[in-house]
């Protein structure tokens, strides 16, 4: 297989990864549309795959992953609506009123901030606002379990949904494909070490890795799917992939049941 070949294979086979995560940002990050996170994380995934070395032991998608986050949070400070002004207000007002609670045993109104801190109260509600829309870093452990304090109803709603779906497909993943992709990309082990430990080859833990992926990603559009059924792209059979859509249904909501039996998620969801 050429390098281009192989790096085009890597680019496709995890785009859904890019969708999961620029979903999941945005979902911290209202302020940046979840188009323009998707367009930066796959430039980053493209670029991950011309940097790849899989000499070094380091699985693609945990390697993918980390590239896709740090350009997320490029993006997030390059588009960051804050000056150095506004940052020091806000600290300024959120440690008044931090101390007030601390003192008054319950949360400090804004009058009460405002009165401490000699300032009209709008300047303090103002503040305020500013701060519980301040981006939160990336790099902050927090960010991964963090939601924004006032996300958009249909977009909490539609990361929300992904994540269900995301979490019972690959519950529902034929056995060796879940072991893989539970050790690729939340536990992060090299492919070598996946390989030795199923007894396998190198190349057959990739090759179930992506058909993974694409199973996923069927899950995914089938479950959003407006009318149409859409085309598969995973390449196992079609008895395969009906009991995949099947396990899903059987573990995941009444919602759930009914996409994966057949019926057309809108249907399902009404």
């Amino acid at each position: 297989m050429s390098p281009l070949v192989e790096r085009n294979r890597l680019v496709e086979d995890n785009l859904p990864l890019v969708g999961y995560l620029a979903a999941e940002t945005h979902a911290r990050a209202t302020h940046i549309p979840r188009e323009e996170l998707a367009s930066v994380g796959a430039l980053a995934l493209v670029t991950a795959a011309d940097a790849f070395d899989p000499s070094l032991g380091v699985p693609f998608g945990a390697y993918a992953r980390r590239r896709i986050l740090g350009a997320f949070a490029d993006e997030m400070r390059a588009m960051d609506w804050a000056s150095r002004g506004i940052r020091k207000r806000i600290k300024e007002t959120t440690a008044v009123r931090d101390t007030l609670t601390a003192g008054l045993g319950r949360t400090a109104t804004v009058a009460e901030i405002a009165t401490a801190m000699s300032v009209p109260t709008d300047v303090v509600s103002e503040a305020l606002a500013d701060g519980a829309r301040t981006v939160v870093t990336l790099e902050d452990p927090s960010a991964h379990t963090l939601a924004s304090d006032i996300p958009l109803p249909e977009e909490s709603a539609m990361v929300s949904e992904r994540r269900e779906v995301l979490e019972h497909a690959v519950a529902a993943l034929p056995e060796r494909m879940r072991l893989i992709v539970q050790a690729v990309y939340f536990d992060e082990r090299p492919v070598k070490e996946i390989a030795e430990e199923l007894g396998v080859s190198h190349s057959a833990v990739s090759q179930q890795r992506s058909e993974a992926m694409r199973l996923l990603r069927d899950a995914l559009e089938k479950y959003f799917a407006d009318g149409e059924e859409p085309t598969a792209v995973a390449r196992v059979s079609m008895a395969v992939r009906e009991a995949f859509f099947a396990r899903i249904g059987e573990t995941g909501s009444n919602r759930l049941a009914n996409v994966f039996r057949g019926a057309p998620a809108a249907q399902a969801i009404a």
